[in-house]
């Protein structure tokens, strides 16, 4: 179980494996906080309440319970002493969870994978393997972010922005070989996750990407 906190930099993701789309992504430490923003983040961004997995890291959890769940009260029963405490409870719909690797020294002895929430969960469906193969793509493409890197941000904010327009190509510019259909001509074509999903209907340049007019989509 990974049940520690940093004060490091960390890049924090949500992903949607079958269609390699990057929902949303948070710059920040390893606390609480920054769990309960990437989940709010993706929470925002979904029409529909998926099965969630991660690795063992407990901060998912109170996020995930404060975002899809209620804080039940407890009233005094009239015994000696306090009432209970407010418990967190999740909501019957809500699916997650995580896959534990289990280390002795640098070698990995055993995976464990376990049903936090939810009910009727195949556990060949709680998975993170895609997410961590996303990690090593990023490492390997981004030099900000590449272990033992002289090419790192030196504030906050310029990792952010540049995260974003990263993650920004990728899900709308860049075409996965995962992704590949053969059109009407007989010819394999690849698509970008956002075309894949049904965001948009051809994979964009990145003058596109970068003429979009957002400032003229409603936030209502």
């Amino acid at each position: 179980m990974e049940e520690y906190e940093d004060d490091g930099t960390w890049v924090w993701l949500s992903y949607a494996p079958e269609c390699c789309l990057i929902i949303a992504h948070h710059i920040g430490e390893r606390k609480q906080k920054s769990a309960d923003k990437i989940i709010n983040t993706t929470k925002e961004r979904l029409s529909s309440l998926p099965l969630f997995s991660s690795d063992g890291l407990y901060f998912y959890k109170h996020a995930l319970l404060k975002a899809y769940g209620h804080l039940k009260k407890f009233k005094h029963n009239g015994k000696r002493g306090r009432p209970k405490k407010p418990k967190w409870i999740p909501y019957l719909y809500l699916k997650y969870g995580q896959v534990i690797k289990h280390r002795k020294g640098c070698h990995l002895v055993k995976v464990e994978k376990r049903i936090i929430f939810g009910r009727n969960i195949d556990l060949k469906d709680i998975s993170t393997s895609l997410l961590e193969r996303l990690n090593l793509t990023f490492r390997q493409d981004n030099n900000r972010i590449s272990r033992k890197t002289i090419g790192f941000s030196k504030e906050l904010f310029g990792l952010d922005d540049q995260m974003m327009l990263y993650c920004a190509n990728f899900n709308f510019c860049r075409p996965h070989r995962s992704l590949s259909y053969v059109d009407n001509s007989g010819k394999k074509k690849l698509n970008c996750p956002a075309k894949e999903y049904g965001l948009i209907k051809h994979n964009w340049s990145l003058k596109e990407l970068l003429t979009f007019p957002y400032h003229k989509i409603s936030t209502n």
